[in-house]
Formats: structure tokens, C-alpha cells, sequence
């Protein structure tokens, strides 16, 4: 080979690798959880990945959003109603369309009571340590699903708990 078709080689390849670089920058972000609403999912000091993808958001996705009321303020949040839903907190227990939620993601009460009917492009979020847990749903409201984009898919930080978080 000669070295102008190597050095053209070199050109495209570099190029290439620079355009897959730039679309997964744009798709991908990275966050370090701070506090422990999402705990045991999500501890203090967990450093997380996130997929800035264009999937619909699905019951049990763990979302990362800015703070409807605080600009560059990001919350971590479960999604836990979906739109069109009737969400109701009842003696403790979530409900969905009147049905109680498996939460398996927690073994924490949930209150207060309340209800909210969601609209079409609307979801519910609660942090998974209902007790810790504050900026979720029941304090800021029903959150646009058009906020809810940057899903965690991956622990990378620590170590011992590296992995794909569900």
C-alpha cells in the first residue's frame, strides 16, 4: 500500500472515530449521585452513566432531570406512573388505575395520601428511600416526559458495584 492511500486510510478512520466520539458524547452524560433518595439502588458517591435516548420512558426507568424550579439542579428519580395513569398514594401504598404497584425497588412507605391524574405527556417519579427522598413528584408535581430523556444504565463508580443498574 502506498503511503498516500495509507495516510488517506489514517484520514478516514480518524474521522470516523471522531463523528462516533461526538454522537456518543451528545448521548451519553455522566453524574456522581450525592444524596440518598435512590438508596440501596443508588448510593452517595455511586458515579453513573446515563443514555440520552429517544425510547419512551417505561415504569421502574431511573431518570435523571433538571429541578422544574432550580436551573442546573438535576434530580435522580424512579419512574414509577406513566402517562394517561391515575397515580394514588393510599395508606402508605402506591396505586395504579386503582391497582397497588409492585415496587420491588423499595420496601418504604409512601405518603401522604394524595392523587394525580396524569395527562398524556406527563410521568410520575419517586425516589426510591420515600422517607429521604424529596424533589420527586409528590413535591414538584407530575414531570413533561420530554424531561425524563437521560436514563442511568451504568455503575461505573465504585468498583465493587459496577454494572448495569435496572
Amino acid at each position: 500500500m502506498s503511503a498516500g492511500k495509507t495516510r488517506l486510510s489514517a484520514v478516514v478512520i480518524a474521522s470516523a472515530a471522531g463523528l462516533i466520539a461526538r454522537a456518543l458524547y451528545a448521548r451519553l452524560g455522566r453524574f456522581e449521585i450525592s444524596e440518598g433518595s435512590m438508596s440501596p439502588s443508588l448510593r452517595p458517591g455511586d458515579f453513573v452513566v446515563t443514555d440520552r435516548s429517544h425510547r419512551p420512558v417505561c415504569r421502574g426507568d431511573i431518570v435523571v432531570f433538571e429541578h422544574p424550579d432550580r436551573a442546573s439542579f438535576f434530580l435522580v428519580k424512579r419512574v414509577v406512573g406513566l402517562p394517561g395513569e391515575r397515580l394514588t398514594i393510599e395508606s402508605g401504598r402506591v396505586l395504579v388505575n386503582g391497582t397497588p404497584l409492585d415496587e420491588s425497588w423499595t420496601t418504604d412507605d409512601t405518603g401522604p395520601d394524595g392523587a394525580w391524574d396524569l395527562r398524556s405527556d406527563e410521568a410520575f417519579v419517586l425516589g426510591d428511600a420515600r422517607w429521604v427522598s424529596s424533589g420527586d413528584s409528590r413535591e414538584v408535581g407530575p414531570m413533561p416526559i420530554e424531561h425524563l430523556n437521560m436514563k442511568i444504565v451504568f455503575r461505573y463508580w465504585p468498583f465493587e458495584r459496577l454494572g448495569a443498574v435496572r
